[in-house]
């Protein structure tokens, strides 16, 4: 049945997507987005440029720290269900302009969740990131394992983001489920990312800044697969009452120099390497147990990292056009 969903950071890499995929579906979406300069805001107007198009889609332009604009914005609004995606991203950002991300990830999170008792809503989906891991050894990462050292202030955050969901659930009655997303790629990419940044480098031929010895990985999951697993959480939340914590992941991790060697191979370019010592903040290595997603959405990642990084390459190469 449509709803109205609302999408906070719903211009950026994984709200666009996620907004035509709910377009599709027939709802009615709500995209709220601050278009911060993190980034060119430009990027974020491009990501959504068909959404507009599409008569069941509104732009509400508004930072989810400006409570009395937030305000003006639910209650103007019917809003069935909130997918909370915004926040300020990034691991070594968040180390150099901690004031800035506990503002927005914590405080903006916590002026939803009350908005969202204040006017009914009992349904909530929250960003998190599989950063609240921090320096665990045991692989693959698992929801049941102990998340109480964060290694960032960005990782202390989203831990913090996810208690604040578990105590609305408690003393409201939300059904509320926390998405633990692991290293997102594909079109629309953020540029401060790795595969990006790692793209951007090789195309004009500067060299690609390798921290510590190349021998990091991460999980990399394709977007078509992110979304597949917050549509499916969309659905279990207007099913459920519920608090979930759930990784979203493609259950294999890729070396940092396997994945540079992909890069070469979609773009047929050798890269130049610079190596450098580790970076504060940064994970040794991510892998997702993705059994609980499984078990309760159905969830299952499609796309190997070949073809993801082959999408990839299409789209950089088509905006370049």
């Amino acid at each position: 049945m449509p709803e109205n969903i609302l999408v906070t950071g719903g211009a950026g890499f994984i709200g666009s997507h996620l907004c035509e995929a709910l377009l599709a579906q027939g709802h009615k979406v709500l995209c709220l987005d601050n278009f911060c300069d993190f980034y060119d805001p430009q990027i974020k107007m491009t990501n959504i440029s068909e959404c507009r198009k599409q008569p069941n889609f509104s732009l509400i332009e508004c930072d989810i720290t400006d409570l009395d604009e937030l305000s003006k914005a639910f209650s103007y609004y019917k809003i069935d269900l909130v997918v909370h995606l915004a926040a300020m991203a990034g691991v070594r950002p968040s180390i150099q302009n901690p004031e800035l991300y506990e503002k927005v990830n914590v405080a903006g999170t916590l002026n939803l969740l009350q908005l969202c008792k204040i006017h009914g809503i009992g349904r909530f989906i929250f960003a998190s990131s599989s950063s609240v891991y921090g320096n665990n050894a045991k692989l693959p990462f698992s929801e049941s394992d102990n998340v109480d050292n964060p290694i960032s202030p960005y990782a202390a955050t989203k831990k913090a983001g996810e208690l604040l969901c578990h105590t609305y659930h408690y003393l409201d009655k939300m059904s509320i489920i926390c998405l633990r997303f692991f290293t997102v790629y594909g079109p629309r990419q953020r540029p401060d990312l790795a595969i990006c940044k790692f793209a951007s480098l090789l195309e004009s031929g500067e060299a690609l800044p390798v921290f510590g010895d190349g021998t990091s990985s991460r999980d990399y999951t394709y977007i078509g697969d992110i979304i597949q697993g917050v549509m499916r959480s969309i659905q279990y939340v207007q099913d459920h009452l519920c608090y979930e914590i759930i990784n979203l992941g493609n259950d294999r991790g890729i070396g940092l120099l396997d994945m540079i060697l992909n890069l070469e191979q979609v773009f047929h370019k050798e890269a130049r390497l610079d190596f450098r010592v580790p970076q504060d903040g940064d994970l040794p290595h991510t892998l997702a147990d993705i059994s609980i997603a499984r078990r309760l959405l159905g969830y299952q990642p499609r796309t190997s990292f070949a073809q993801g990084m082959q999408s990839f390459a299409e789209w950089w190469k088509c905006r370049l056009s």
